[in-house]
């Protein structure tokens, strides 16, 4: 039997006129929501497990920390280069085809870095892995704005980027018993592979909404009136007008250079810009120095590090789901989406900031806990993808975050050099701490005094 749902804000937002259907709606969506969780777990265990690599690696390879220091920036080099071009293919090809061409080719980027015999072929697929991932999160962005209402995007946007966490957090203890076991190339092999054959298990799964064998008509409503299935709509009214049918590409928009110009005078797309560097300058700490910092200026041995090393990744990953479930609870509630998105992010942000706590505690158990309050936070300040999808004018979501994820990771070169400059100049990870909260309170500031209004940016013919 039947029932009928429940009223929603999405629902509230339908247009006039339109009918949402009252059958009990299908979970279509939340499958592909799976899929954007795993594909971002192994995104992020691709990036970084040349960290976890790093003990051995350097040994065999004979590279120094200021070496190393360089490799873990380079990926970001290239990474940042291509989200512009990532976000014209993206709005190209549309989501399937990126994400399966860009899953696949950093999966064998990785792979290749476990065949390496010296610093310069890791250089070199240390950068093709840069510009094969760059699609990814605009990509999520992307499905996310078409599979989801606004009313339930930040918990969508919280899911998939908790993927970036859970799988260091669950993942790390058996690569290091694999690396232990049968050395560090095996860790790329595994991983790789792993890429590899979820990349056939994308292709075979993914649909855009109108297309999915799950989706009824009552769930396609429901995202429709939450505003949701954009492109799609766009093709469908067309095809409706002309009476040919519905192409399955999304809609195009014409691209030129200047667009990205037109983009950036908008002060929302500026300032979420500068706020989730900020935000990931804490992230990229994390993902780069933190075993480092345990090990030199904590003094921890590496098992012990293993052990520690867990905490702020569980609690990075609760602090991302609750954002995204906290975020979409105020929306709910009718607060307006400047309250509702902005103020996790800032409050998370002003959080991370504590993290230079940490410089004036001697107890190990202390820092640790200090460091996943500021990681937890971090998560929490994790919703700038929402934001993307919010503000992103209308067959432009691929360029627009392509530009957002290009300020954002610029974090990735930046922050590893800066700190790597820091301890060699000053011999303490004092001073990089320090540098870590203080971004952190400029995005907070970014986000409470440039980003202004959250609404759809539309730009004059």
């Amino acid at each position: 039997m039947q029932q009928p749902i429940q009223s929603s804000p999405a629902d509230a937002a339908a247009p006039q006129g339109a009918t949402v259907s009252t059958a009990r709606r299908s979970k279509a969506r939340f499958q592909i929501l799976a899929l954007l969780a795993v594909g971002t777990m192994i995104n992020y265990l691709d990036r970084t497990v040349l960290g976890i690599a790093a003990p051995q690696l350097t040994k065999e390879l004979g590279i120094n920390a200021a070496l190393m220091g360089l490799l873990f920036s380079v990926f970001s080099w290239s990474y940042v280069a291509a989200q512009i071009p990532g976000g014209l293919f993206l709005d190209r090809f549309g989501s399937k085809v990126t994400y399966f061409l860009s899953m696949t080719f950093w999966s064998l980027c990785t792979l290749a870095q476990g065949l390496v015999h010296g610093i310069g072929a890791l250089f070199v697929f240390r950068l093709g892995l840069g510009v094969s991932e760059a699609p990814c999160f605009p990509t999520n962005s992307r499905v996310v704005a078409t599979w989801f209402p606004q009313s339930e995007r930040a918990m969508a946007t919280g899911t998939y980027t908790v993927g970036e966490y859970i799988g260091l957090a669950f993942f790390s203890p058996f690569l290091f018993m694999l690396m232990g076991t049968f050395g560090w190339r095996s860790l790329f092999y595994v991983v790789g592979g792993v890429g590899l054959v979820f990349g056939v298990i994308w292709w075979m799964f993914y649909r855009e909404p109108r297309d999915h064998p799950s989706a009824n008509q009552a769930e396609l409503d429901y995202i429709e009136a939450g505003g949701g299935l954009t492109h799609r709509k766009k093709n469908a009214d067309a095809a409706a007008t002309t009476g040919a049918a519905a192409p399955a590409a999304p809609a195009q928009s014409g691209f030129e250079w200047r667009t990205i110009g037109r983009l950036l005078k908008h002060r929302q797309l500026t300032g979420i810009c500068l706020g989730q560097f900020a935000g990931n300058s804490t992230l990229v700490f994390f993902l780069t120095w933190f075993p480092t910092y345990l090990a030199t200026e904590r003094h921890m041995a590496w098992l012990k590090i293993g052990f520690f090393a867990i905490m702020p990744f569980i609690a990075a990953s609760i602090g991302v789901m609750f954002g995204g479930l906290f975020s979409d609870w105020l929306l709910r509630r009718g607060k307006s989406p400047n309250v509702a998105r902005k103020l996790p992010i800032i409050a998370g942000l002003l959080l991370a900031s504590t993290i230079i706590l940490a410089n004036y505690v001697d107890s190990n158990v202390a820092v640790i806990a200090i460091l996943s309050v500021a990681f937890f936070a971090q998560g929490m300040a994790a919703l700038g993808w929402t934001l993307v999808s919010d503000i992103a004018p209308d067959g432009l979501l691929g360029v627009t975050g392509g530009i957002f994820n290009f300020a954002a990771n610029l974090a990735g070169i930046v922050t590893p050099l800066v700190v790597g400059f820091i301890v060699a100049a000053t011999g303490s990870f004092v001073g990089a701490l320090v540098f870590i909260g203080a971004i952190a309170l400029v995005g907070a500031l970014s986000y409470i005094f440039i980003v202004g209004d959250i609404k759809r940016i539309v730009l004059a013919d």
